[in-house]
């Protein structure tokens, strides 16, 4: 059983702490934070984030003095630190003197100095700087007994468009396509007259200007995400060259549409990212935001690097946590593969666009306050807590797929309709196991699928040659497949496929696509299954479908193609495959999930009502039992025979229980 060790072995512990400011504020503050830090259980803090302009006041000026100071300080309280690169805001000097290094946005326009994350990730100057600095730092800190983590710059974000990136783009399409006769192929540019006869003539799509030609679309968000990655490694291999014990990473911000999240992972040592739930997101769509990033870099445990104390404040509404959900939310993090808690922001800012963004201490600098309480609380169970599941991995024997490709090309795709739901739709397969206590591992198309029973690909609009192979593969050698509407349609430069839908996999499903019916708002048909177990709602999108070889589980109900197939399944090989050919209601997606599992014999983690979520993490010879209570009442929950080790209470514990509202229990299971 495969387990990790930890981020940095100088900190081998679950890390609780965050982002920490102290260029904002006079000295006699700092010593005041170290007390402060102690007794909430803080043991890691990140500082320099944004302090380019505290640093480097001019051009050829530099000021580390203060930095100096506060790392000493951190540890001489017992403090560790994740020095962080200031790259994400360049001082305003710099925007002034290399103005070209100002991203120009999509309608042509470049930017003035504001903001953040507001230079060209392709400007020359930008990246001189931005290494020079990084080479400062590792130099200067690299040996610093306090440093445990490189974080560089803070949430990459956005594209440019300017004419150093147009140029750019153009000698990687270049590099891509070799001959711009197989560019106008593969973006199939005949249509309405738009095959380029020179490189020159290609440009990147202004919100004014090529929009429509897909192929080109796609590209450019590959080649932002390459660009901005590049950014990232470029402060890494300085870093790196200097400080090669310490690893390096960047806060990732989920499912952040814009890059390809798949491909930063391969360049960074530990996954790290910032968990800013939506209002109305619920706790298993938070999970899977967490699974995503531990899917990342195939089931590494991954640093949860920010999510709020108390309130946000970028949001319409910013309702604060309710007593208990800061601990709650923290252990679901955990539960998902994370070996850190912490937190934006330590200190409340005075001034600034986050002044009020909850905080740890808020700006009455009080340790009397209810989320002080909470977050001291929870650094006193995290120290007792020590080392016992750090690095510690989920076993799933399911594995959903999750592709950035995918996304966007489906959502470029104009018809059959205009809001496709990817993302809604994949969190919704995901969430009919976490209901049922099932672990899930999210996949990518370059993923291993091997090691699975079970891998089911929502709306997998875009197939990719080397995932069509991968999947016929593992149906053949007895794994279950399963595939949904819309999929197989088109190929890695948005290609449609010759032979229809759904493309490569037409073998494996056993089926063909005739046509795709899209349903208004409001309007639905049902799902009657053929043994008699019910009939089901489903919306959206319905595909009108024949079988080569797949058996029909169950029809249309209603419209002119009632009586057509809308699940049907497929042996192929020694496994089997499942199309699910519209979008159903959750009571489907439990049931026929439900009984795939049993198919495969896969067990559920234990019984429990809903709105209680169990989550396992293994090491050799222990499993960690994460029991969390989301509801606002208690429950009774059975794990089965056995007998347990009650981590947060220090004794023992049987399968059977009852959990408080919004509290957590963590179990060891005892090993003979």
């Amino acid at each position: 059983m495969k387990s990790y060790p930890p981020v940095n072995a100088k900190a081998p512990f679950i890390w609780h702490g965050g982002d920490y400011n102290p260029e904002q504020w006079p000295r006699e503050v700092w010593q005041e934070d170290f007390r402060l830090m102690r007794e909430a259980g803080i043991t890691v803090a990140t500082v320099g984030v944004f302090s380019w302009v505290t640093l480097q006041p001019a051009e050829d000026t530099f000021n580390f003095g203060w930095l100096d100071e506060v790392l000493d300080g951190l540890h001489e309280n017992g403090i560790k630190a994740i020095l962080a690169t200031p790259s994400a805001a360049q001082p305003a000097w710099m925007s002034q003197a290399y103005p070209e290094i100002m991203r120009v946005n999509e309608h042509g326009q470049r930017l003035v100095h504001s903001g953040r994350v507001n230079y060209c990730p392709n400007s020359p100057d930008y990246r001189r700087f931005s290494g020079d600095m990084a080479r400062r730092l590792a130099e200067r800190y690299g040996q610093h007994p306090a440093v445990i983590l490189w974080h560089i710059s803070n949430e990459y974000d956005g594209w440019c468009y300017c004419d150093t990136c147009a140029a750019n783009f153009r000698e990687w399409l270049k590099a891509k396509y070799g001959a711009i006769d197989e560019l106008n192929q593969r973006y199939w540019t005949a249509f309405w007259s738009h095959t380029y006869t020179d490189w020159s003539q290609i440009m990147p799509p202004y919100q004014h200007g090529e929009r429509l030609t897909h192929g080109l679309t796609l590209d450019y968000f590959r080649f932002m995400t390459e660009s901005n990655i590049a950014c990232y490694t470029h402060e890494r291999d300085i870093i790196r060259g200097i400080t090669p014990d310490i690893p390096i990473t960047t806060n990732l911000m989920g499912t952040y549409k814009p890059f390809d999240y798949r491909k930063w992972a391969k360049e960074m040592d530990v996954i790290t990212w910032d968990c800013y739930p939506q209002p109305n997101q619920s706790p298993g769509e938070i999970a899977f935001m967490h699974d995503i990033m531990r899917g990342l870099k195939d089931g590494q445990p991954f640093l949860l690097m920010e999510q709020t104390p108390s309130s946000q404040n970028w949001q319409a509404v910013n309702a604060l946590k309710r007593p208990g959900v800061l601990r709650l939310w923290s252990y679901l993090a955990l539960a998902h593969g994370a070996d850190s808690v912490l937190y934006f922001q330590w200190r409340r800012g005075r001034g600034g666009s986050e002044k009020l963004h909850g905080a740890v201490v808020e700006h009455a600098g009080r340790s009397d306050t209810r989320v002080f309480r909470e977050v001291s609380q929870l650094g006193a169970e995290l120290k007792t807590l020590g080392d016992n599941f750090l690095g510690a991995t989920t076993q799933s024997r399911v594995g959903i797929v999750f592709d950035w490709d995918n996304w966007h090309a489906l959502d470029n795709a104009i018809g059959p309709v205009r809001d496709k739901r990817y993302y809604q739709t994949v969190a919704k397969h995901y969430e009919s196991f976490y209901r049922q206590h099932v672990p899930v591992d999210v996949l990518y198309a370059d993923s291993d699928l091997s090691q699975y029973d079970i891998v089911i690909a929502p709306m997998m609009y875009m197939v990719k040659s080397d995932f069509a192979e991968q999947v016929k593969q593992f149906v053949a050698q007895g794994g279950t497949f399963v595939s949904t509407y819309f999929s197989g349609i088109v190929d890695e430069t948005d290609l449609a496929f010759e032979n229809g839908y759904p493309g490569p996999l037409a073998d494996v499903l056993g089926i063909w696509v005739e046509e795709i019916d899209a349903l208004y708002t409001g309007e639905s048909n049902s799902i009657v299954m053929d043994d008699g177990s019910g009939t089901f709602t489903c919306d959206h999108l319905a595909d009108l479908l024949h079988t080569e070889g797949a058996d029909v589980l169950a029809t249309y109900g209603r419209d002119f193609y009632e009586g057509m197939p809308v699940l049907t399944k497929n042996q192929y090989g020694a496994g089997a495959a499942y199309y699910i050919a519209s979008n159903p209601e959750d009571a489907f997606l439990d049931a026929f999930y439900g009984r795939v599992l049993v198919e495969k014999g896969i067990q559920p983690a234990g019984e429990a009502p809903a709105g209680v979520e169990i989550a396992v993490r293994q090491k050799v010879g222990q499993s960690f039992i994460f029991v969390l209570n989301h509801n606002a009442h208690a429950v009774d929950v059975n794990l089965g025979e056995g007998a347990f080790h009650d981590l947060l209470r220090n004794g023992r514990a049987s399968g059977s229980f009852t959990i408080a509202p919004y509290d957590v229990r963590v179990l060891m299971s005892e090993t003979s």
